[in-house]
């Protein structure tokens, strides 16, 4: 299942976490130009590669549950980092 996030939960999470465009770009991979261009747009970030799917894993990992859909009440909870899976 392809994991979708709007523009406004991916600020909001970014943002509950404490984290820099530059930090998300470092923990994520995805380039600051990407990453900013997706917080830029309305609704969901046009993307390609997966792109905008490992941004919403890195955020996940870092505790971030989106909910909702992005046509029904999009939102975030917080909630502890979670532990990487060996």
């Amino acid at each position: 299942m392809t994991k979708i996030a709007t523009s406004s939960q991916l600020r909001a999470a970014r943002n509950a976490i404490g984290w820099s465009l530059e930090k998300l770009a470092q923990e994520s991979g995805i380039s600051l130009r990407t990453l900013i261009r997706y917080e830029d747009q309305i609704g969901v970030p046009a993307s390609r590669s997966g792109n905008l799917e490992c941004v919403i894993v890195t955020l996940e990992t870092a505790g971030i549950e989106f909910i909702g859909s992005p046509d029904d009440r999009p939102g975030i909870r917080i909630g502890p980092p979670k532990s990487p899976t060996v």
